[in-house]
């Protein structure tokens, strides 16, 4: 494994357990940190691509869809798709392509970008 991936993984890692855990602005920051990507155009990326429709997601208008979970604590879980570890890596992938990782979820692929993917993730890494 690349150094650079190794890094992002324990650093992702430590932040699930809320080893690195802050607040407002320092949430950002660490989401920005471990993912590479910018929270505040996450949000206005989770918003044109319509993940609203299908989750409830904190600070994101109109999100309070029913058909996926509420991505509210995204930070603090566990696993993503209840199966991956939840690290910076395997949520872009999930976004950006979930039936690669489970072909039955009822997700959509919504052709997301993998810098897309790292703006989204960003935004969901943010939400304690």
């Amino acid at each position: 494994m690349p150094a650079k991936f190794a890094l992002v993984a324990v650093v992702g890692a430590l932040l699930a357990a809320g080893i690195l855990a802050g607040c407002g602005a320092g949430n950002k920051r660490n989401a920005a940190a471990i993912t590479g990507g910018d929270p505040d155009r996450g949000a206005s990326q989770i918003s044109r691509y319509g993940c609203g429709s299908c989750h409830t997601i904190p600070g994101i208008s109109g999100a309070h869809g029913l058909t996926g979970p509420s991505l509210a604590g995204m930070a603090n879980r566990i696993y993503v798709a209840g199966s991956l570890p939840n690290e910076p890596a395997n949520l872009m992938h999930w976004v950006a392509d979930p039936h690669s990782v489970n072909d039955k979820t009822a997700m959509p692929n919504l052709g997301v970008t993998p810098h897309d993917a790292a703006d989204i993730a960003a935004y969901l890494y943010s939400l304690r």
